[in-house]
């Protein structure tokens, strides 16, 4: 997985009056848990640009007063109002120790059942998967080429030995759904495809593209 480098200043108070004095000068408030005991740091607010506002997935390097700390973004804290950002955590990246994250798919290739006239509905624009860090994927590529009218792709059909995925295996991640062109195309489905179809309670999106959260188990 992609990295991404933060540097920080160890905090010596972490009292309102100077969290605020910190959030004046566009500085983060941020703590790292991990093996040892939490470490209070900041941040500035435009070293979390290429972190937060993009739909990729990044471990982060935290280079704190020369300490070097490897390390996933695993909350963090907005302004209702103007979007600044008020809090980070982080938690510290053992190489055998799994972490949780969310990862972005991708979908790949033209799908019979769109050309057929159907339309092609994604789920989850983002997956939490649980993976040591040397495993942790950039994404997610799934190639919808084989999906027809009605047919629906779970989680439980992505296969990989690197990772496990923290959502049930019934959780549909792309469908391809009947569309009034393909109905008047006179398209159907395969009988076990239209059998599923109607049966189907969609998945909704677990977060929005700009979301980092992230947590360690």
């Amino acid at each position: 997985m992609k990295s991404i480098t933060i540097q920080g200043t160890k905090r010596e108070s972490v009292g309102k009056k100077s969290t605020k004095a910190l959030r004046d000068a566009e500085l983060v408030p941020c703590v790292v848990y991990g093996t040892t005991e939490p470490l209070n740091f900041s941040a500035e607010e435009r070293a979390f640009k290429g972190l937060v506002y993009t739909p990729d997935a990044h471990t982060v390097e935290l280079v704190i007063e020369g300490q070097s700390i490897p390390a996933v973004l695993q909350d963090i804290q907005f302004h209702p109002i103007t979007d600044k950002i008020l809090h980070a955590d982080f938690y510290q990246l053992t190489a055998d120790k799994p972490v949780v994250i969310e990862v972005p798919v991708r979908l790949t290739g033209r799908s019979k059942g769109v050309v057929a006239g159907g339309s092609l509905r994604q789920s989850f624009r983002k997956l939490k998967v649980k993976a040591l860090p040397a495993n942790l994927p950039d994404e997610i590529v799934i190639d919808v080429t084989p999906l027809k009218i009605g047919s629906k792709l779970y989680v439980g059909d992505i296969k990989t030995s690197e990772y496990s995925f923290m959502h049930p295996d019934n959780a549909v991640v792309v469908a391809v759904k009947m569309s009034r062109n393909a109905m008047k195309g006179g398209a159907s489905a395969d009988d076990d495809d239209e059998e599923g179809g109607a049966n189907e309670v969609p998945a909704t999106e677990q977060s929005g593209e700009a979301s980092a959260d992230t947590a360690a188990e």
